[in-house]
């Protein structure tokens, strides 16, 4: 099991509106807006890093007012 946090850019006045959409994406555990140089970040599992871009990644991106994002997998020590 992989998990990530994804940290998201949005459009001004769009987090809110990303935050509701990418809650119900498969595998998201939690997603929570923010401030600072992001709007939104998500916490994701998937059982690996493919399916971690495949499945989470890929459709978040593809929600409507975000801009960027940025992935960073969870290291098990």
């Amino acid at each position: 099991m992989v998990s990530a946090y994804i940290l998201i850019q949005t459009e001004v006045g769009r987090a809110n509106h990303v935050t509701r959409e990418i809650s119900g994406i498969k595998g998201i555990m939690q997603a929570d807006g923010v401030t600072g140089p992001y709007d939104v970040i998500a916490r994701g599992e998937a059982a690996d890093l493919d399916e971690l871009a495949k499945a989470i990644v890929m459709p978040i991106q593809s929600v409507e007012g975000v801009t960027r994002t940025l992935t960073c997998p969870v290291l098990q020590f």
